[in-house]
């Protein structure tokens, strides 16, 4: 069974871990937490969580998910605090960068398998939600895609260890807030599960979309099926598709770019890359054929680009997301012909967003230990 450490005692964590300890240092508005820094939130926040009862009903593993998920959750509070003029204390954009954070502590630093690892991840990710939901422009589109990424049985969990986990002055208005989350989940058919749709393109008609029914089923559309690859550099992208996609024309940004002698840092040659990339691609969705487009694609902008443009050519999409372990992926990184310099591998490690079952009509994970 995995843990994130076999000793959970606070000493050792502080000790061992730099992302623990550089919690001491953080304040938060006493306002909202009266108990002081991160660091106290934080192990006020496990004893909460070890003391739910929802906690301890889990199996084994989804408790030390949930642990982890709970010691990580405000590991970016470090970089994005800040106080402002009239002395509050604000944290903005912590879970986002929280994610991105965990993920490279749960890939470089403790490897962990891939699912366990991105359950703990969009945990971190989205541990306000249940807080913050009906603040939201569309509470239920934002709970339904939330649905896809994370447990929302496990989310309210955590939120919940996370409101007694500190002291403030509104712990029941949070908790009800929490219990209303719970029961929207309930009503829209996602406690715990991901929202199921009628087929693939009813979820994208939703996801993409304003003012759509989720129970919405549009008419069939039929053009090209486009598969996206993704993967850092050396995760096998290339063998997946020469193994599984041989029979498809190929749209190469790595190609154009070798052909007309564009180097990697060049920004600007490689807007030209991705423009001609791109026109290639337009050639086949006009014509209804299928095609693969093989790049690493790490950042979900990037694969959002790619699948508006085939959506907007009524293409039906597949993502393949390839992922080998760290140890492995610097291996055979470097037995490529065109080895990717390990600093910018680390780099691209840091921006790596992982393919959310909601970026395309079909998404598969092809994951290696």
């Amino acid at each position: 069974m995995w843990t994130i450490d076999k000793d959970k005692s606070w000493q050792h964590l502080h000790d061992t871990w730099y992302w623990v300890s550089r919690m001491e240092g953080v304040p938060q508005d006493p306002h909202h937490h009266a108990e002081g820094n991160v660091a106290i939130h934080t192990r006020m926040v496990l004893a909460a969580l070890e003391q739910l009862s929802s906690y301890q009903q889990q199996e084994p593993q989804q408790q030390e998910l949930l642990w982890a998920a709970a010691l990580l959750h405000d590991v970016e509070k470090y970089s994005t605090t800040e106080i402002l003029p009239d002395g509050h204390i604000t944290s903005p954009g912590h879970a986002r960068r929280g994610e991105m954070t965990t993920r490279n502590i749960l890939y470089e630093e403790i490897p962990t398998p891939f699912f366990i690892r991105e359950q703990i991840v969009k945990l971190v990710r989205y541990h306000g939600l249940p807080l913050w939901v009906f603040d939201k422009p569309d509470p239920v589109k934002a709970l339904i895609s939330a649905s896809f990424d994370v447990d929302t049985q496990l989310l309210s969990i955590l939120a919940r260890a996370d409101a007694l986990g500190r002291t403030c002055t509104d712990t029941a208005d949070l908790l009800y807030r929490i219990d209303c989350f719970e029961a929207l989940a309930k009503e829209q058919r996602c406690w715990g599960v991901p929202r199921k749709f009628a087929t693939a393109q009813a979820k994208m008609n939703y996801i993409m979309k304003t003012n759509v029914d989720p129970d919405y089923v549009p008419y069939p559309e039929h053009g090209s099926k486009v598969v996206i690859m993704s993967g850092l550099p050396g995760s096998g992208k290339d063998t997946y598709v020469k193994r599984y996609c041989k029979d498809l024309p190929m749209v190469s940004p790595d190609e154009i770019r070798r052909k007309h002698g564009i180097a990697p840092t060049d920004k600007s040659g490689n807007g030209k890359v991705i423009q001609e990339a791109k026109e290639q691609a337009k050639i086949f969705l006009r014509q209804g054929n299928d095609f693969v487009w093989n790049a690493t694609n790490v950042t979900r902008q990037m694969r959002e680009q790619l699948v508006s443009l085939c959506m907007t050519y009524q293409a039906e999409v597949k993502i393949v997301y390839v992922e080998v372990p760290a140890a492995v992926l610097f291996a055979q990184n470097k037995q490529r012909e065109y080895a990717v310099p390990e600093k910018a591998l680390h780099q691209l490690i840091r921006k790596l967003e992982v393919p959310s079952l909601t970026e395309a009509h079909q998404v598969e994970y092809i994951v290696s230990r």
